[in-house]
């Protein structure tokens, strides 16, 4: 039985951001907890294409039927992705541990499962991960943007959210964790906005709600107000936008870290600071997630190197002494969908 579940952990390690091992096998615990050995069995003939059934149960030798079943019992758990066509066929597809069999669990949030993710977190094994694109990227809210600078409809919330038909809303994945956990903070919590197919997976497996395209841009709104940065997929049609706190969410922890949090997250922007216009209000420092912006005599200081291009100290400047301004392009091509991003970091992984 363990056996099984070391392919699904090689398999999982292959797939975008990996699942490195553990010092003490707690990589296994966890995923003997989310996974059957049935499922187990199954997961690693799965890929980041979308295929039907057939080809699945091929690969896997198992009866059409049985292989249904099971991958709709593993859809329904967050072990998996599905989605329906137009044409009413179920199409499945593998999913990396995060962003996705992670984010997955937000309706499943069970102690056992908090403590066997800590548990394997705490122990991971330091390794050199490989240079890959970001899964997600950092954007202000369109408030934060001058009018005179050219923004790219990618770079523009409101026109993210205008591309789409169909939306739902989920609760943050990282703010529930830190609420079970009698932690966190008190940034709203239904906040995850997911779109399409990601939309109707999150509503079809109980996971979130649908909303009007109105409610979505006024949870958008409610974000900036809330102190969240927005970190949509990194691709040009967007699959989701996180609003992220920078004490429980994932992302924002990981950047903090950093020591140079400008040069290791995908952001388009960045801020300039007028130090004659500023008042000394102090809200930039309230508001800024990475503590780019600290009180200084008289007004504040500004660490380029720690700031991500959020635009949370914008929005509330009254003098407009902080400006965003575009920073110096990388010339990395944005994939089209956020799976192209997911098949792009997996290439890049193979070739490391």
């Amino acid at each position: 039985m363990a056996e099984v579940y070391q392919r699904l952990a090689e398999h999982l390690d292959r797939l975008p951001d990996g699942f490195a091992p553990s010092e003490d096998g707690a990589e296994i615990r966890l995923l003997k907890r989310l996974f059957t050995p049935e499922e187990a069995e199954l997961a690693v003939h799965l890929t980041l294409d979308r295929e039907e059934v057939g080809a699945i149960a091929a690969r896997a030798s198992l009866p059409e039927e049985e292989a249904k079943e099971r991958l709709e019992e593993m859809a329904g758990k967050g072990l998996i992705f599905s989605a329906e066509t137009e044409g009413g066929k179920v199409l499945y597809q593998a999913a990396p541990f995060v962003i996705g069999i992670y984010e997955f669990q937000v309706n499943r949030l069970s102690d056992g499962f908090l403590q066997d993710l800590n548990d394997y977190w705490s122990t991971v094994k330091e390794r050199k991960e490989p240079k890959t694109i970001n899964q997600l990227r950092t954007i202000p809210i369109n408030e934060s943007i001058d009018s005179r600078l050219e923004v790219l409809p990618y770079e523009n919330v409101y026109a993210l959210v205008e591309a789409h038909d169909r939306f739902a809303v989920a609760p943050c994945i990282c703010r529930s964790r830190a609420k079970k956990l009698g932690k966190g903070c008190d940034a709203p919590i239904d906040t995850c906005l997911v779109f399409g197919d990601f939309a109707d997976y999150y509503v079809r497996t109980g996971k979130g709600r649908h909303i009007s395209k109105e409610e979505a841009k006024e949870l958008l709104v409610k974000a900036d107000e809330a102190n969240l940065v927005l970190n949509p997929t990194n691709s040009m049609l967007v699959s989701a936008i996180c609003c992220c706190c920078g004490c429980c969410c994932g992302i924002l922890k990981s950047l903090k870290y950093a020591s140079k949090p400008s040069e290791a997250v995908a952001s388009s922007f960045i801020v300039e600071y007028d130090e004659p216009k500023c008042v000394g209000c102090l809200k930039c420092v309230e508001r800024c997630q990475m503590e780019a912006v600290t009180a200084d005599v008289g007004g504040v200081r500004l660490d380029k190197d720690r700031c991500i291009g959020c635009g949370l100290c914008v929005s509330t400047c009254p003098t407009g002494a902080l400006n965003l301004v575009r920073k110096p392009d990388r010339g990395e091509k944005l994939p089209e969908t956020f799976f192209d991003t997911w098949r792009a970091i997996a290439k890049q992984r193979d070739a490391a």
